[in-house]
């Protein structure tokens, strides 16, 4: 591994940024969440309040080591500063292939010349994005599940010049913040995992399509059947499904028809009914955060 990494900096303060921000503190290190903007990180320092008052009303934290946590995380629309401080960047922002580019040249321009970049994405070519900065061999793939600090597991995605060391580097890291890691060793789209849960998610659309079995029974066969924890349906819902249309088409792009979206899904995206975050989706029908 190479030099010790004390601090952190995580830009992309939505959903899974502020989620790999509460992970990184709660293993002890010190996080710079950053974006764009003083609301947008209001927004994440509530987001990250709410989600450690549920552990410890739950049982699953002390509010001493919530609280201890909370202190470690900081939030700045000031990226140069924080990437110049950082020991490890992750990027995570929205799942657009020039914006993740752009901001993992902005981190290449701030960051020390040793410091690996990973980049939080669930389909697009390490490769390719690390072409963006001057340290190709320094760019690895972090892909994190939703929501990261009730999920165990990194898959890890090395690109064509990802060094040994920056996959030690990840890999040590993802121990430290108590994470199991798939790695994927090679740069194909959608990895190992979206490829399986997108073909998943695409035939349960079909089959209610179809008309052989409405949404509540196709969720529970896959959780019950199979032990999955959440149906095929229902992470469509909670991942939004205008990111799941999105990884479609460019899925289909590489592998062809058999990643052809469904009309009920694009007639959903096409709606606004987007999942858990517009409050309508395939099942999910209550209010939106």
């Amino acid at each position: 591994m190479s030099a010790q990494v004390d601090r952190v900096v995580v830009v992309g303060g939505g959903v899974m940024g502020t989620g790999i921000a509460q992970v990184v503190g709660a293993a002890g290190l010190q996080v710079t969440l950053v974006d764009v903007d003083e609301a947008a990180l209001e927004r994440a320092r509530k987001r990250i309040g709410r989600n450690l008052d549920r552990l410890v009303d739950s049982g699953r934290a002390e509010r001493a080591d919530a609280d201890a946590t909370l202190a470690r995380i900081e939030a700045t629309t000031d990226l140069p500063g924080a990437a110049g401080a950082a020991d490890h960047a992750i990027e995570t922002v929205v799942e657009d292939f020039d914006i993740k580019a752009e901001v993992l040249g902005r981190l290449d321009e701030h960051c020390r010349e040793e410091v690996v970049i990973a980049s939080n994405t669930s389909q697009f070519s390490i490769s390719r994005l690390a072409a963006a900065t001057g340290r190709p061999d320094r760019v690895i793939g972090s892909h994190w599940f939703n929501p990261p600090p009730l999920m165990d597991l990194i898959e890890v995605i090395r690109g064509v010049e990802t060094s040994e060391e920056t996959l030690a580097t990840t890999l040590a890291l993802a121990d430290r913040y108590g994470r199991q890691t798939v790695i994927c060793n090679k740069d194909t789209p959608g990895f190992i995992t979206s490829r399986l849960i997108v073909t998943l998610m695409l035939e349960a659309l079909r089959i209610v399509e179809e008309g052989i079995a409405d949404a509540d029974d196709v969720d529970l066969a896959c959780r019950q059947a199979f032990n999955h924890a959440m149906g095929p349906l229902e992470t469509a819902d909670f991942s939004g499904l205008d990111t799941t249309l999105h990884v479609a088409e460019n899925m289909r792009d590489q592998y062809g028809e058999r990643f052809l979206a469904p009309q009920n899904l694009q007639a959903l995206v096409a709606a606004g009914h987007l999942g858990r975050k517009s409050g309508r989706g395939i099942r999910f029908a209550a209010e939106p955060e």
